[in-house]
């Protein structure tokens, strides 16, 4: 069986600790959030200087994490993919990057708590129609079915659907 990369995957790279607490802080929120309450909540003995925070928001919007809507004289940031999705594809990743599949999902597996394997189980038994939420174009998850619309960020967020910029005004 070949276990090389999916075509049409890209590989994403793990976020960098700045680019973490921040998708952290975006995940958690109901509503988009400006960068001055980014930095309210950002937790750690340094609080980074709003340029840095601006500047590595920017980027993760750059990179398709992340879309804005101008809302008065400022920008509110929102996720455009799930920490589901992020998880997911560092999964996918490792496993594509072992020699021995198998006996990855064997370890995997036995380092799971009773609840999680109960969970693994279950989600193998009846695997959802779609786990994870396709992602824009050129990103790490395939396009679903023709006419499928790409999900809006986490449940109850503001975050437009759609692939990053499609409907947000930049």
């Amino acid at each position: 069986m070949n276990h090389e990369p999916q075509e049409g995957f890209m590989a994403i790279r793990p976020f960098g600790e700045l680019e973490s607490e921040i998708m952290r802080i975006v995940w958690r929120q109901e509503t988009p959030v400006t960068i001055h309450a980014l930095i309210s909540m950002l937790d750690g003995p340094r609080t980074p200087a709003y340029t840095t925070v601006m500047t590595v928001t920017e980027r993760l919007r750059e990179k398709g994490w992340l879309s804005r809507v101008k809302i008065g004289r400022s920008y509110h940031y929102g996720a455009d993919r799930s920490a589901d999705f992020y998880t997911v594809e560092l999964m996918r990743q490792a496993l594509d990057a072992a020699t021995d599949r198998e006996g990855a999902l064997r370890h995997f597996a036995a380092r799971l708590d009773p609840r999680e394997t109960t969970a693994l189980s279950q989600a193998l038994a009846d695997p959802p129609a779609a786990a994870v939420p396709a992602g824009p174009p050129g990103s790490a998850v395939p396009a679903g079915p023709p006419g499928s619309a790409v999900p809006a960020g986490p449940p109850g967020s503001a975050v437009p659907a759609g692939p990053p910029g499609s409907a947000v005004p930049g």
